[in-house]
């Protein structure tokens, strides 16, 4: 491996110390209903979107709220810090498709329509603003 590659490497993997994700494959609802509800936490704070995931009425709400309590035990396990005493917010959240179960549907006179099953992986990103603000004025100056 060429030096180049090895230190864009290593910077990779330092960033990754400080990017506490959770990530849900092949969740079994259609990434177009699953974008409605990433829609309605992106860029919230975390106790805020976990009250607002509970109180929604919709089902993909449920493994949205179960991912980001996961994202948040990972921000605790690897900062050691309590989430409650720092300013945790939804990052990002992107939602991409996953695998399509095609099924059959028989139809009249003999004919037949496809059912696409559809899935998705959703990706949840959470962070402090503390550290938001650090990089905004170390790129600032």
């Amino acid at each position: 491996m060429g030096s180049r590659k090895h230190e864009s490497a290593v910077k990779r993997k330092e960033e990754r110390k400080t990017t506490y994700i959770a990530k849900l494959n092949n969740c079994p609802s259609s990434p177009r209903k699953m974008r409605l509800v990433a829609d309605l936490i992106r860029g919230m704070d975390a106790n805020k979107a976990l009250d607002t995931l509970q109180f929604t009425r919709k089902e993909a709400a449920k493994s949205m709220e179960k991912l980001l309590r996961s994202a948040i035990s990972n921000y605790e396990q690897k900062s050691g810090l309590r989430a409650n005493d720092s300013d945790l917010y939804v990052s990002a959240v992107f939602v991409d498709g996953g695998r399509v179960l095609k099924r059959v549907q028989p139809a009249p006179q003999g004919r037949a329509h496809r059912i696409r099953k559809r899935s998705n992986h959703v990706t949840l990103i959470v962070d402090t603003k503390k550290a938001v603000e650090k990089t905004e004025t170390v790129e600032t100056e």
